[in-house]
């Protein structure tokens, strides 16, 4: 499109749709040592990290007992909050998929694709599931089979407990989540590129606070987000090292090939850190295009081979058919699972170990997942997101747990039970070894599903680092590449430096400190559906103002193609010279 073009279409967004303000993201940072941040929110944040890390340290597991109380007591005493609320972001989605908000443009009419379509999807995946199935696929089926949750009436260890335990699985990793980080992202995209508003957290209110959200208000609301996406990522990234340390030990020592006798322990996985995080600084300084693009893609592509090799050389007609028997009974299950507490009877052991921790998780780290989706969606219409971030990524995931989960099953049910017995001996960090050490060629699919979490967690860290630039530079869609190669080394810094000082303990107070951010953020998503919503429903009465439709009307004689998709309302405005690309 020709730049005058840009600039009536620009015109058009800014001058009907644009908040009456004077600010721009932004505009009152520091420029400084090739930075450009917030005068408040950058310091504040590198103020509040370094106490917390100090603090963790010197109290160690004192630490640890405080995190963990508070955990326990928002999981015991607001379980049932989580799990209505996040019914309610489910809810509100679909509404707005299917509603006339639905045709709404992210950025307006004459938005265009910033990526392919495959590769959003990469990148959707990448940063919101991708190293969580890796860990728990096969790990998580397993506990609920010789551990039946309470929902269920089987008995563990049977086919009865191998449908309980697809069906909980498929309920944990399946909507309520993607739900979370839908919301989140629509609201982040929306007010970002639609109203002009700074891509940061604080926007998502502008229709309750207005200019305040450039006050204490708004830093406050940019720091708690702060917080959760750095140590989200730092002590993810130091649990999952774990994985990556003790999959290389069992594959290449004795248990497996026998060539090699990796270490265990502090010191080879604060190594594994710091090669993690070198990758994930190259992968920043390229870009979002050059380095989290092509990374995604690779995890892609890694992906579908791994899940492809097990759907060949494993049980595949039982793959196929735990997946279609689990399908079934989790869109059977769904509602009531969705409100199941246990308060009624026995169960609430395992809503409250699981279901409300991985609510509360998906809502801490809702934050850092739903800013990155936001910041690659323009262009795409609410309906396309809300299909393309809530419901493929949903069923991917089920095809996933079904492969790796079900053949850890089938080696329970039908084979010697071996997989079960090393996830009970060593844990769950090498349970997905133990299963792909049951089919042919077992350590390369296994070294393969190590390169896999490898990346999984470089595109999570350099996805991170993205997200706390706009965070802590005001919102600004470009940073400079000094700001964000900082940030992806801060990240590994801490994980590394916690990790040496306090061993996993300091890393699992952490993660309870991550979760328990989960309920104040649960209260600011709930008013976030009625901001969303205020929003939308504006932008869709500018769409149809006599207004908007006189300006429509001037466009038509500047050569412009006019798409209303059989409404009156105009949903796509572009150069009729000009082609269309998915690219």
């Amino acid at each position: 499109m020709a730049s005058s073009d840009d600039d009536a279409t620009k015109g058009l967004q800014v001058d009907l749709f644009h908040p009456e303000t004077e600010r721009e993201p932004g505009d009152g940072n520091i420029q400084k040592w090739g930075f450009d941040v917030h005068p408040v929110v950058f310091p504040a944040a590198l103020l509040i990290i370094g106490l917390f890390v100090v603090v963790t340290l010197v109290l160690g597991q004192q630490a640890a007992t405080v995190y963990s109380d508070i955990r326990g007591f928002f999981e015991g005493n607001f379980g049932w909050f989580y799990l209505l609320a996040v019914n309610i972001f489910i809810v509100t989605l679909l509404f707005f998929a299917v509603s006339k908000y639905g045709k709404i443009r992210i950025g307006g009419v004459e938005a265009e694709t910033e990526f392919s379509t495959f590769s959003w999807m990469a990148m959707l995946f990448s940063a919101g599931m991708g190293i969580g199935l890796m860990f728990y696929s096969v790990s998580e089926p397993l506990y609920y089979f010789s551990n039946v949750p309470g929902f269920y009436s089987a008995e563990a260890g049977t086919g009865g407990a191998g449908v309980a335990a697809m069906t909980q699985t498929f309920f944990h990793w399946g909507f309520h989540p993607w739900a979370i980080y839908g919301l989140v992202g629509l609201g982040l995209a929306f007010f970002s590129f639609n109203r002009g508003l700074p891509l940061t957290f604080r926007s998502i209110f502008w229709p309750l606070l207005g200019e305040r959200i450039y006050g204490w208000p708004g830093h406050v609301i940019d720091l708690v987000s702060v917080f959760a996406t750095l140590f989200g990522l730092a002590t993810s990234l130091g649990l999952g090292v774990a994985q990556i340390n003790t999959g290389l030990s069992y594959i290449l020592g004795s248990s497996m090939l026998g060539v090699a006798n990796v270490p265990t322990g502090t010191i080879p996985q604060i190594v594994l850190i710091a090669v993690v995080t070198g990758i994930a600084t190259l992968s920043v300084a390229a870009g979002l295009d050059g380095g989290i693009k092509r990374l995604s893609t690779l995890n892609l592509y890694l992906m579908f081979a791994l899940l492809g090799f097990l759907l060949v050389v494993g049980p595949t007609l039982f793959i196929f058919g735990a997946w279609v028997q689990g399908l079934g009974a989790y869109f059977g299950d769904l509602l009531t699972l969705s409100f199941f507490t246990g308060a009624l009877g026995d169960g609430s052991s395992t809503v409250h170990a699981w279901t409300v921790f991985y609510w509360a998780w998906w809502i801490a780290w809702s934050p850092f997942v739903g800013m990155f989706v936001a910041r690659i969606s323009k262009g795409r219409t609410v309906r396309e997101f809300v299909i393309g971030v809530l419901v493929l990524p949903s069923l991917f995931s089920t095809v996933w747990l079904a492969a790796f989960g079900g053949s850890g099953l089938f080696n329970s049910l039908a084979g010697d039970g071996a997989v079960l017995a090393t996830y009970n001996e060593v844990g769950q960090t090498v349970a997905m070894f133990a299963m792909l050490e049951q089919f042919p060629i077992g350590a390369i699919s296994g070294l393969v599903a190590v390169l896999l979490v490898v990346t999984f967690f470089v595109t999570s860290s350099d996805s991170g680092s993205l997200v706390v630039d706009h965070l802590t530079s005001g919102g600004k869609h470009d940073v400079p590449r000094a700001q964000r190669i900082f940030w992806a080394v801060t990240e590994g810094g801490v994980a590394a430096l916690l990790l040496y000082g306090g061993g996993s303990a300091s890393l699992n107070a952490l993660q309870t400190a991550a979760i328990a951010t989960g309920f104040p953020f649960a209260i600011i998503l709930v008013v976030m559906c009625y901001t969303v919503y205020l929003g939308l429903k504006n932008e869709y009465d500018v769409l149809a103002s006599e207004e908007f439709k006189e300006r429509i009307d001037e466009m038509t004689d500047e050569e412009f193609d006019i798409d209303t998709s059989g409404t009156e309302v105009v949903t796509d405005i572009r150069d009729a010279g000009a082609e269309v690309s998915d690219d």
